[in-house]
């Protein structure tokens, strides 16, 4: 027999950030990977901002998607896992990287690309009352609320370096443009732009004179307020927005980690390898080049990229590293607020629009190699496979989670050839979310589910799948009870096989402690890919909230939105964006229990939304009650991106599926159609008499939800399902 089986994994190669060096390696691995190694990204969060367009970002020349380096799509074309998290230490004995609220992350060979802060963490009041540049992404949000509140108080910039400089030039435009009219006012605690040359520092002195820009030198922050800044020199500044630009510091946690630092930076060989691990690389502005000294500037970062993912592939490969050797002479653009720059190299300088239209095509080039990687082509189908093949593959490949199930009617179908035995300890077999079983004078409710992975983080996918699962009891009315894992880890090595299930039960730990259902035992197996399931009991202590329960008049209420399918679909396809998958994901990883609580109070009937999407779900709870429920499709709330998705014709593969299984055609519309995405650890949707239905919905917004009546059950009128 001649089976044809992916190759095990063996080495785990961990990113710590998401900076320039490693979203270029990212996409190299993708256009060439190394099978048999399993790469990783830990970041904060999905996207990372892109230095060089912060400047326009904060003059108003670019929107903020326009400076956000989408990881999660990147990571995506790299076959990369996505891990949600800032790094905090690294256990360098045991090779564990470690990551609050979450179990640590193994490594065989890891790589430092967290970039700096300019957090003045010594200043009294600066947590409160200002900003750091740096990190970026927190700088951007803060300055569009305040830019957006259009308040009309002074603006101070701490730090006189160029960094600092292009930003108070940058906030100036943007604030005459608005017409808030704040004055701006740049502190340096020596002289502005110490080290830039004379030409350049010329230039920018005289924009900053030209467009009114105070400057303060020789003297410091000592203490922030909110209106204010204390000096050192006594004088005080009125300022109702800070930010601190004030040189480059490295995150302090570098120092517990026992590598070789340079001021707090991690000494790196000419290989890019720390001096005293050789596990362990950095690049970018955290890494001191031992070899080559240089300033902290990003081109160097893009430089490394390739000499740092060829020398992971020779530790991985066996094969020879190459040294990275930084130029000594490199341009830099620098903004001057408005669509002007400054060009400066060789200690020449010489400033226009021109500067800025160069600046700016290569700012977007460098943007669209990260955000719109390369098409590869998918293997084919081999000569000589039997027909029917290519039909059977489809066009795209095939959804995870929900996405996967088997669609109803073949389900339906094969269902029905079954001759259900009656037995007097099951009180309710099929037909609902989980069947109900008589132990004395109690009942149990089981059910089971099963999840084909879509998000490669072991830990995040185990708590939706176990939540998934456990939806089914909540549905019913039900306590969770107790629970039985079913793993199907993809072909690893049996030290990955150790870090994989580490991360697993460690997830299953945290859901059973959530919800007070003890993980009891399980079964374990490799597979061709990482598939998690759990079989899930609960104890019944009131009539089950079952389909038959549902009354005419019921309003149906939906405490989640939909998209999810979509959503996921799109992120496969590379088509989603960053923050909307970043969003879909933690909303799956929540749980969900305290919705059903309060909504099993006044529920005649309950079901989670799951594969059959939400019209599937509502005909089924409507025929199995004998009613007719009525969908209007423009009241169903939906996750962010979804809606916009459907209308560019993206859909889950089970979409079909479940259309067809419907006994009314829908509306051509983008929400009628999402009315069929299949959902994991979606919402429910519940029968509640119309009214209870308000008191029930402000309990819900009480917890933080957003739910929705979305319809309501009438009366047979000829099928169990209308949509409007």
């Amino acid at each position: 027999m001649n089976t044809i089986l992916p190759l095990p994994l063996v080495s785990d190669v961990v990113l710590i950030g998401g900076g320039h060096a490693h979203a270029l390696l990212l996409r190299r691995w993708g256009m060439k990977p190394i099978p048999g190694a399993r790469l990783t990204l830990i970041n904060p969060g999905a996207t990372a901002p892109y230095t060089g367009m912060l400047p326009g970002f904060v003059a108003g020349h670019y929107g903020r998607q326009a400076l956000e380096i989408d990881l999660i799509r990147l990571a995506r074309f790299a076959g990369a896992r996505m891990i949600f998290g800032a790094a905090t230490g690294i256990d360098r004995t045991a090779k564990q990287i470690f990551v609050p609220g979450r179990p640590p992350i193994s490594y065989d060979i890891a790589s430092l690309d967290i970039g700096i802060t300019s957090h003045m963490a010594g200043v009294p009041g600066f947590a409160d009352h200002a900003i750091a540049a740096k990190p970026l992404g927190p700088f951007a949000e803060e300055w569009q609320a305040f830019v957006e509140k259009q308040k009309k108080g002074p603006v101070c910039v701490i730090g006189g370096g160029v960094a600092g400089v292009e930003l108070a030039l940058a906030m100036h435009h943007r604030l005459e443009v608005i017409g808030a009219k704040c004055p701006v006012t740049v502190i340096e605690a020596n002289k502005i732009l110490g080290g830039t040359s004379a030409a350049t520092s010329r230039k920018l002195k005289a924009a900053m004179s030209a467009a009114g820009i105070a400057v303060i030198e020789g003297a410091n922050p000592i203490e922030i307020r909110a209106d204010h800044l204390k000096l050192s020199d006594g004088r005080s500044i009125s300022c109702d927005f800070a930010v601190g630009a004030a040189g480059a510091r490295p995150f302090p946690w570098l120092a517990e980690t026992g590598l070789q630092l340079t001021n707090g930076y991690v000494s790196v060989d000419d290989t890019l390898r720390s001096v005293n691990d050789a596990s362990i690389y950095a690049v970018g502005d955290c890494a001191d080049l031992s070899h080559a000294p240089r300033p902290k500037a990003g081109v160097f970062a893009v430089r490394a990229a390739p000499v740092l993912t060829e020398n992971i592939r020779a530790d991985l490969t066996g094969s020879a590293r190459k040294r990275f050797v930084p130029q000594m002479h490199y341009l830099k653009l620098v903004s001057l607020g408005k669509k002007s720059a400054v060009a400066d190299k060789y200690a020449l300088a010489a400033s226009g629009e021109w500067a800025w239209r160069w600046k700016d095509l290569i700012d977007r080039r460098f943007m669209d190699r990260l955000n719109a990687p390369p098409q590869m082509a998918s293997p084919d189908v081999p000569k000589g496979a039997a027909k029917g093949v290519r039909d059977a593959l489809g066009v795209k490949p095939i959804c995870g989670g929900c996405g996967s199930k088997v669609g109803a009617s073949v389900l339906d179908e094969a269902l029905a050839q079954l001759d259900f035995e009656v037995h007097p300890d099951i009180a309710k077999s099929t037909g609902d979310d989980a069947a109900i079983i008589n132990i004395g004078k109690r009942q149990q409710v089981i059910s089971t589910d099963h999840l084909r992975a879509f998000w490669d983080d072991p830990y995040l996918m185990t708590r939706i799948a176990a939540l998934h699962a456990m939806g089914d009891v909540w549905a019913m009315g039900a306590k969770p009870q107790a629970m039985l894992a079913q793993i199907t880890l993809p072909r690893m090595s049996e030290d990955l096989q150790t870090h994989t299930l580490r991360e697993i039960l460690a997830a299953t730990q945290d859901i059973s402690r959530e919800i007070g259902a003890p993980l009891v035992g399980g079964h374990t197996t490799q597979g061709a890919e990482l598939t998690l399931g759990f079989t899930v009991t609960g104890t019944l202590a009131a009539t089950a909230k079952s389909f038959d329960q549902a009354r005419a008049g019921d309003a149906l209420i939906l405490t989640r939105p939909i998209g999810s399918g979509t959503l996921m679909a799109a992120e496969m396809a590379g088509k989603a964006a960053g923050d909307h998958i970043e969003n879909v994901v933690n909303v799956m990883a929540t749980s969900h229990g305290n919705a059903a609580e309060i909504l099993s109070v006044t529920a005649h009937a309950m079901t989670d939304v799951t594969g059959f999407g939400l019209a599937g779900h509502a005909q089924r709870m409507a025929a199995a009650a004998g009613l007719t429920a009525v969908l209007n499709s423009r009241d169903v709330p939906h996750f962010p991106g979804a809606h916009q998705l459907a209308k560019d014709g993206i859909a889950s593969t089970l979409a079909p599926a479940n259309r067809a299984a419907l006994v009314v055609a829908l509306p051509n519309t983008a929400a009628a159609n999402l009315l069929l995405d299949p959902q994991t650890a979606g919402g429910f949707l519940a029968a509640v008499p119309s009214g209870l239905a308000d008191k029930a919905l402000e309990s819900l917004r009480d917890i933080g939800l957003l739910p929705a009546v979305v319809g309501h059950l009438k009366a047979w009128s000829g099928g169990p399902l209308e949509v409007t």
